[in-house]
């Protein structure tokens, strides 16, 4: 039991890389309606739409970036769970109180379930991580 509290910072680091490189896939979007179309299986033909989903690809990849470095800055990393759920839990509720999605979408709402079970899990390791407890 002592050797898997001991190994429970770097369960937390590892699930926070897993949930920022899956926030920093959409990044690529911000390189235009292409990418964006590539992405989520849906025309961008709008400019107004491009800007704003270019926009969101880079909050995203900003989301990601966070989440990357509070890997490996545990004072960060509370505030990084709590900014990871926000974003995975809201995007699957959106998801699953739609009338339905293409497969583009529905590839996004499965990575969004890794990135929900790794938080899960790197919270609970947080919580169990004796650098928590003498914090």
């Amino acid at each position: 039991m002592d050797r898997a509290l001991a190994s429970a910072p770097y369960v937390v680091t590892a699930m926070l890389i897993v949930v920022g490189v899956i926030h920093l896939l959409p990044l690529m979007g911000a390189l235009g309606g292409d990418r964006l179309s590539a992405l989520y299986g849906v025309r961008i033909d709008e400019p107004n739409l491009e800007i704003l989903m270019r926009h969101r690809a880079v909050l995203f990849g900003l989301l990601g970036a966070f989440l990357l470095f509070a890997a490996f800055k545990p004072p960060y990393q509370n505030i990084a769970l709590l900014a990871g759920f926000v974003s995975v839990i809201t995007f699957l509720y959106f998801a699953g109180s739609a009338e339905g999605f293409n497969a583009a979408i529905g590839r996004v709402v499965i990575a969004d379930w890794i990135a929900l079970a790794a938080l899960v899990v790197a919270t609970l390791a947080s919580v169990l991580s004796p650098s928590q407890a003498n914090a």
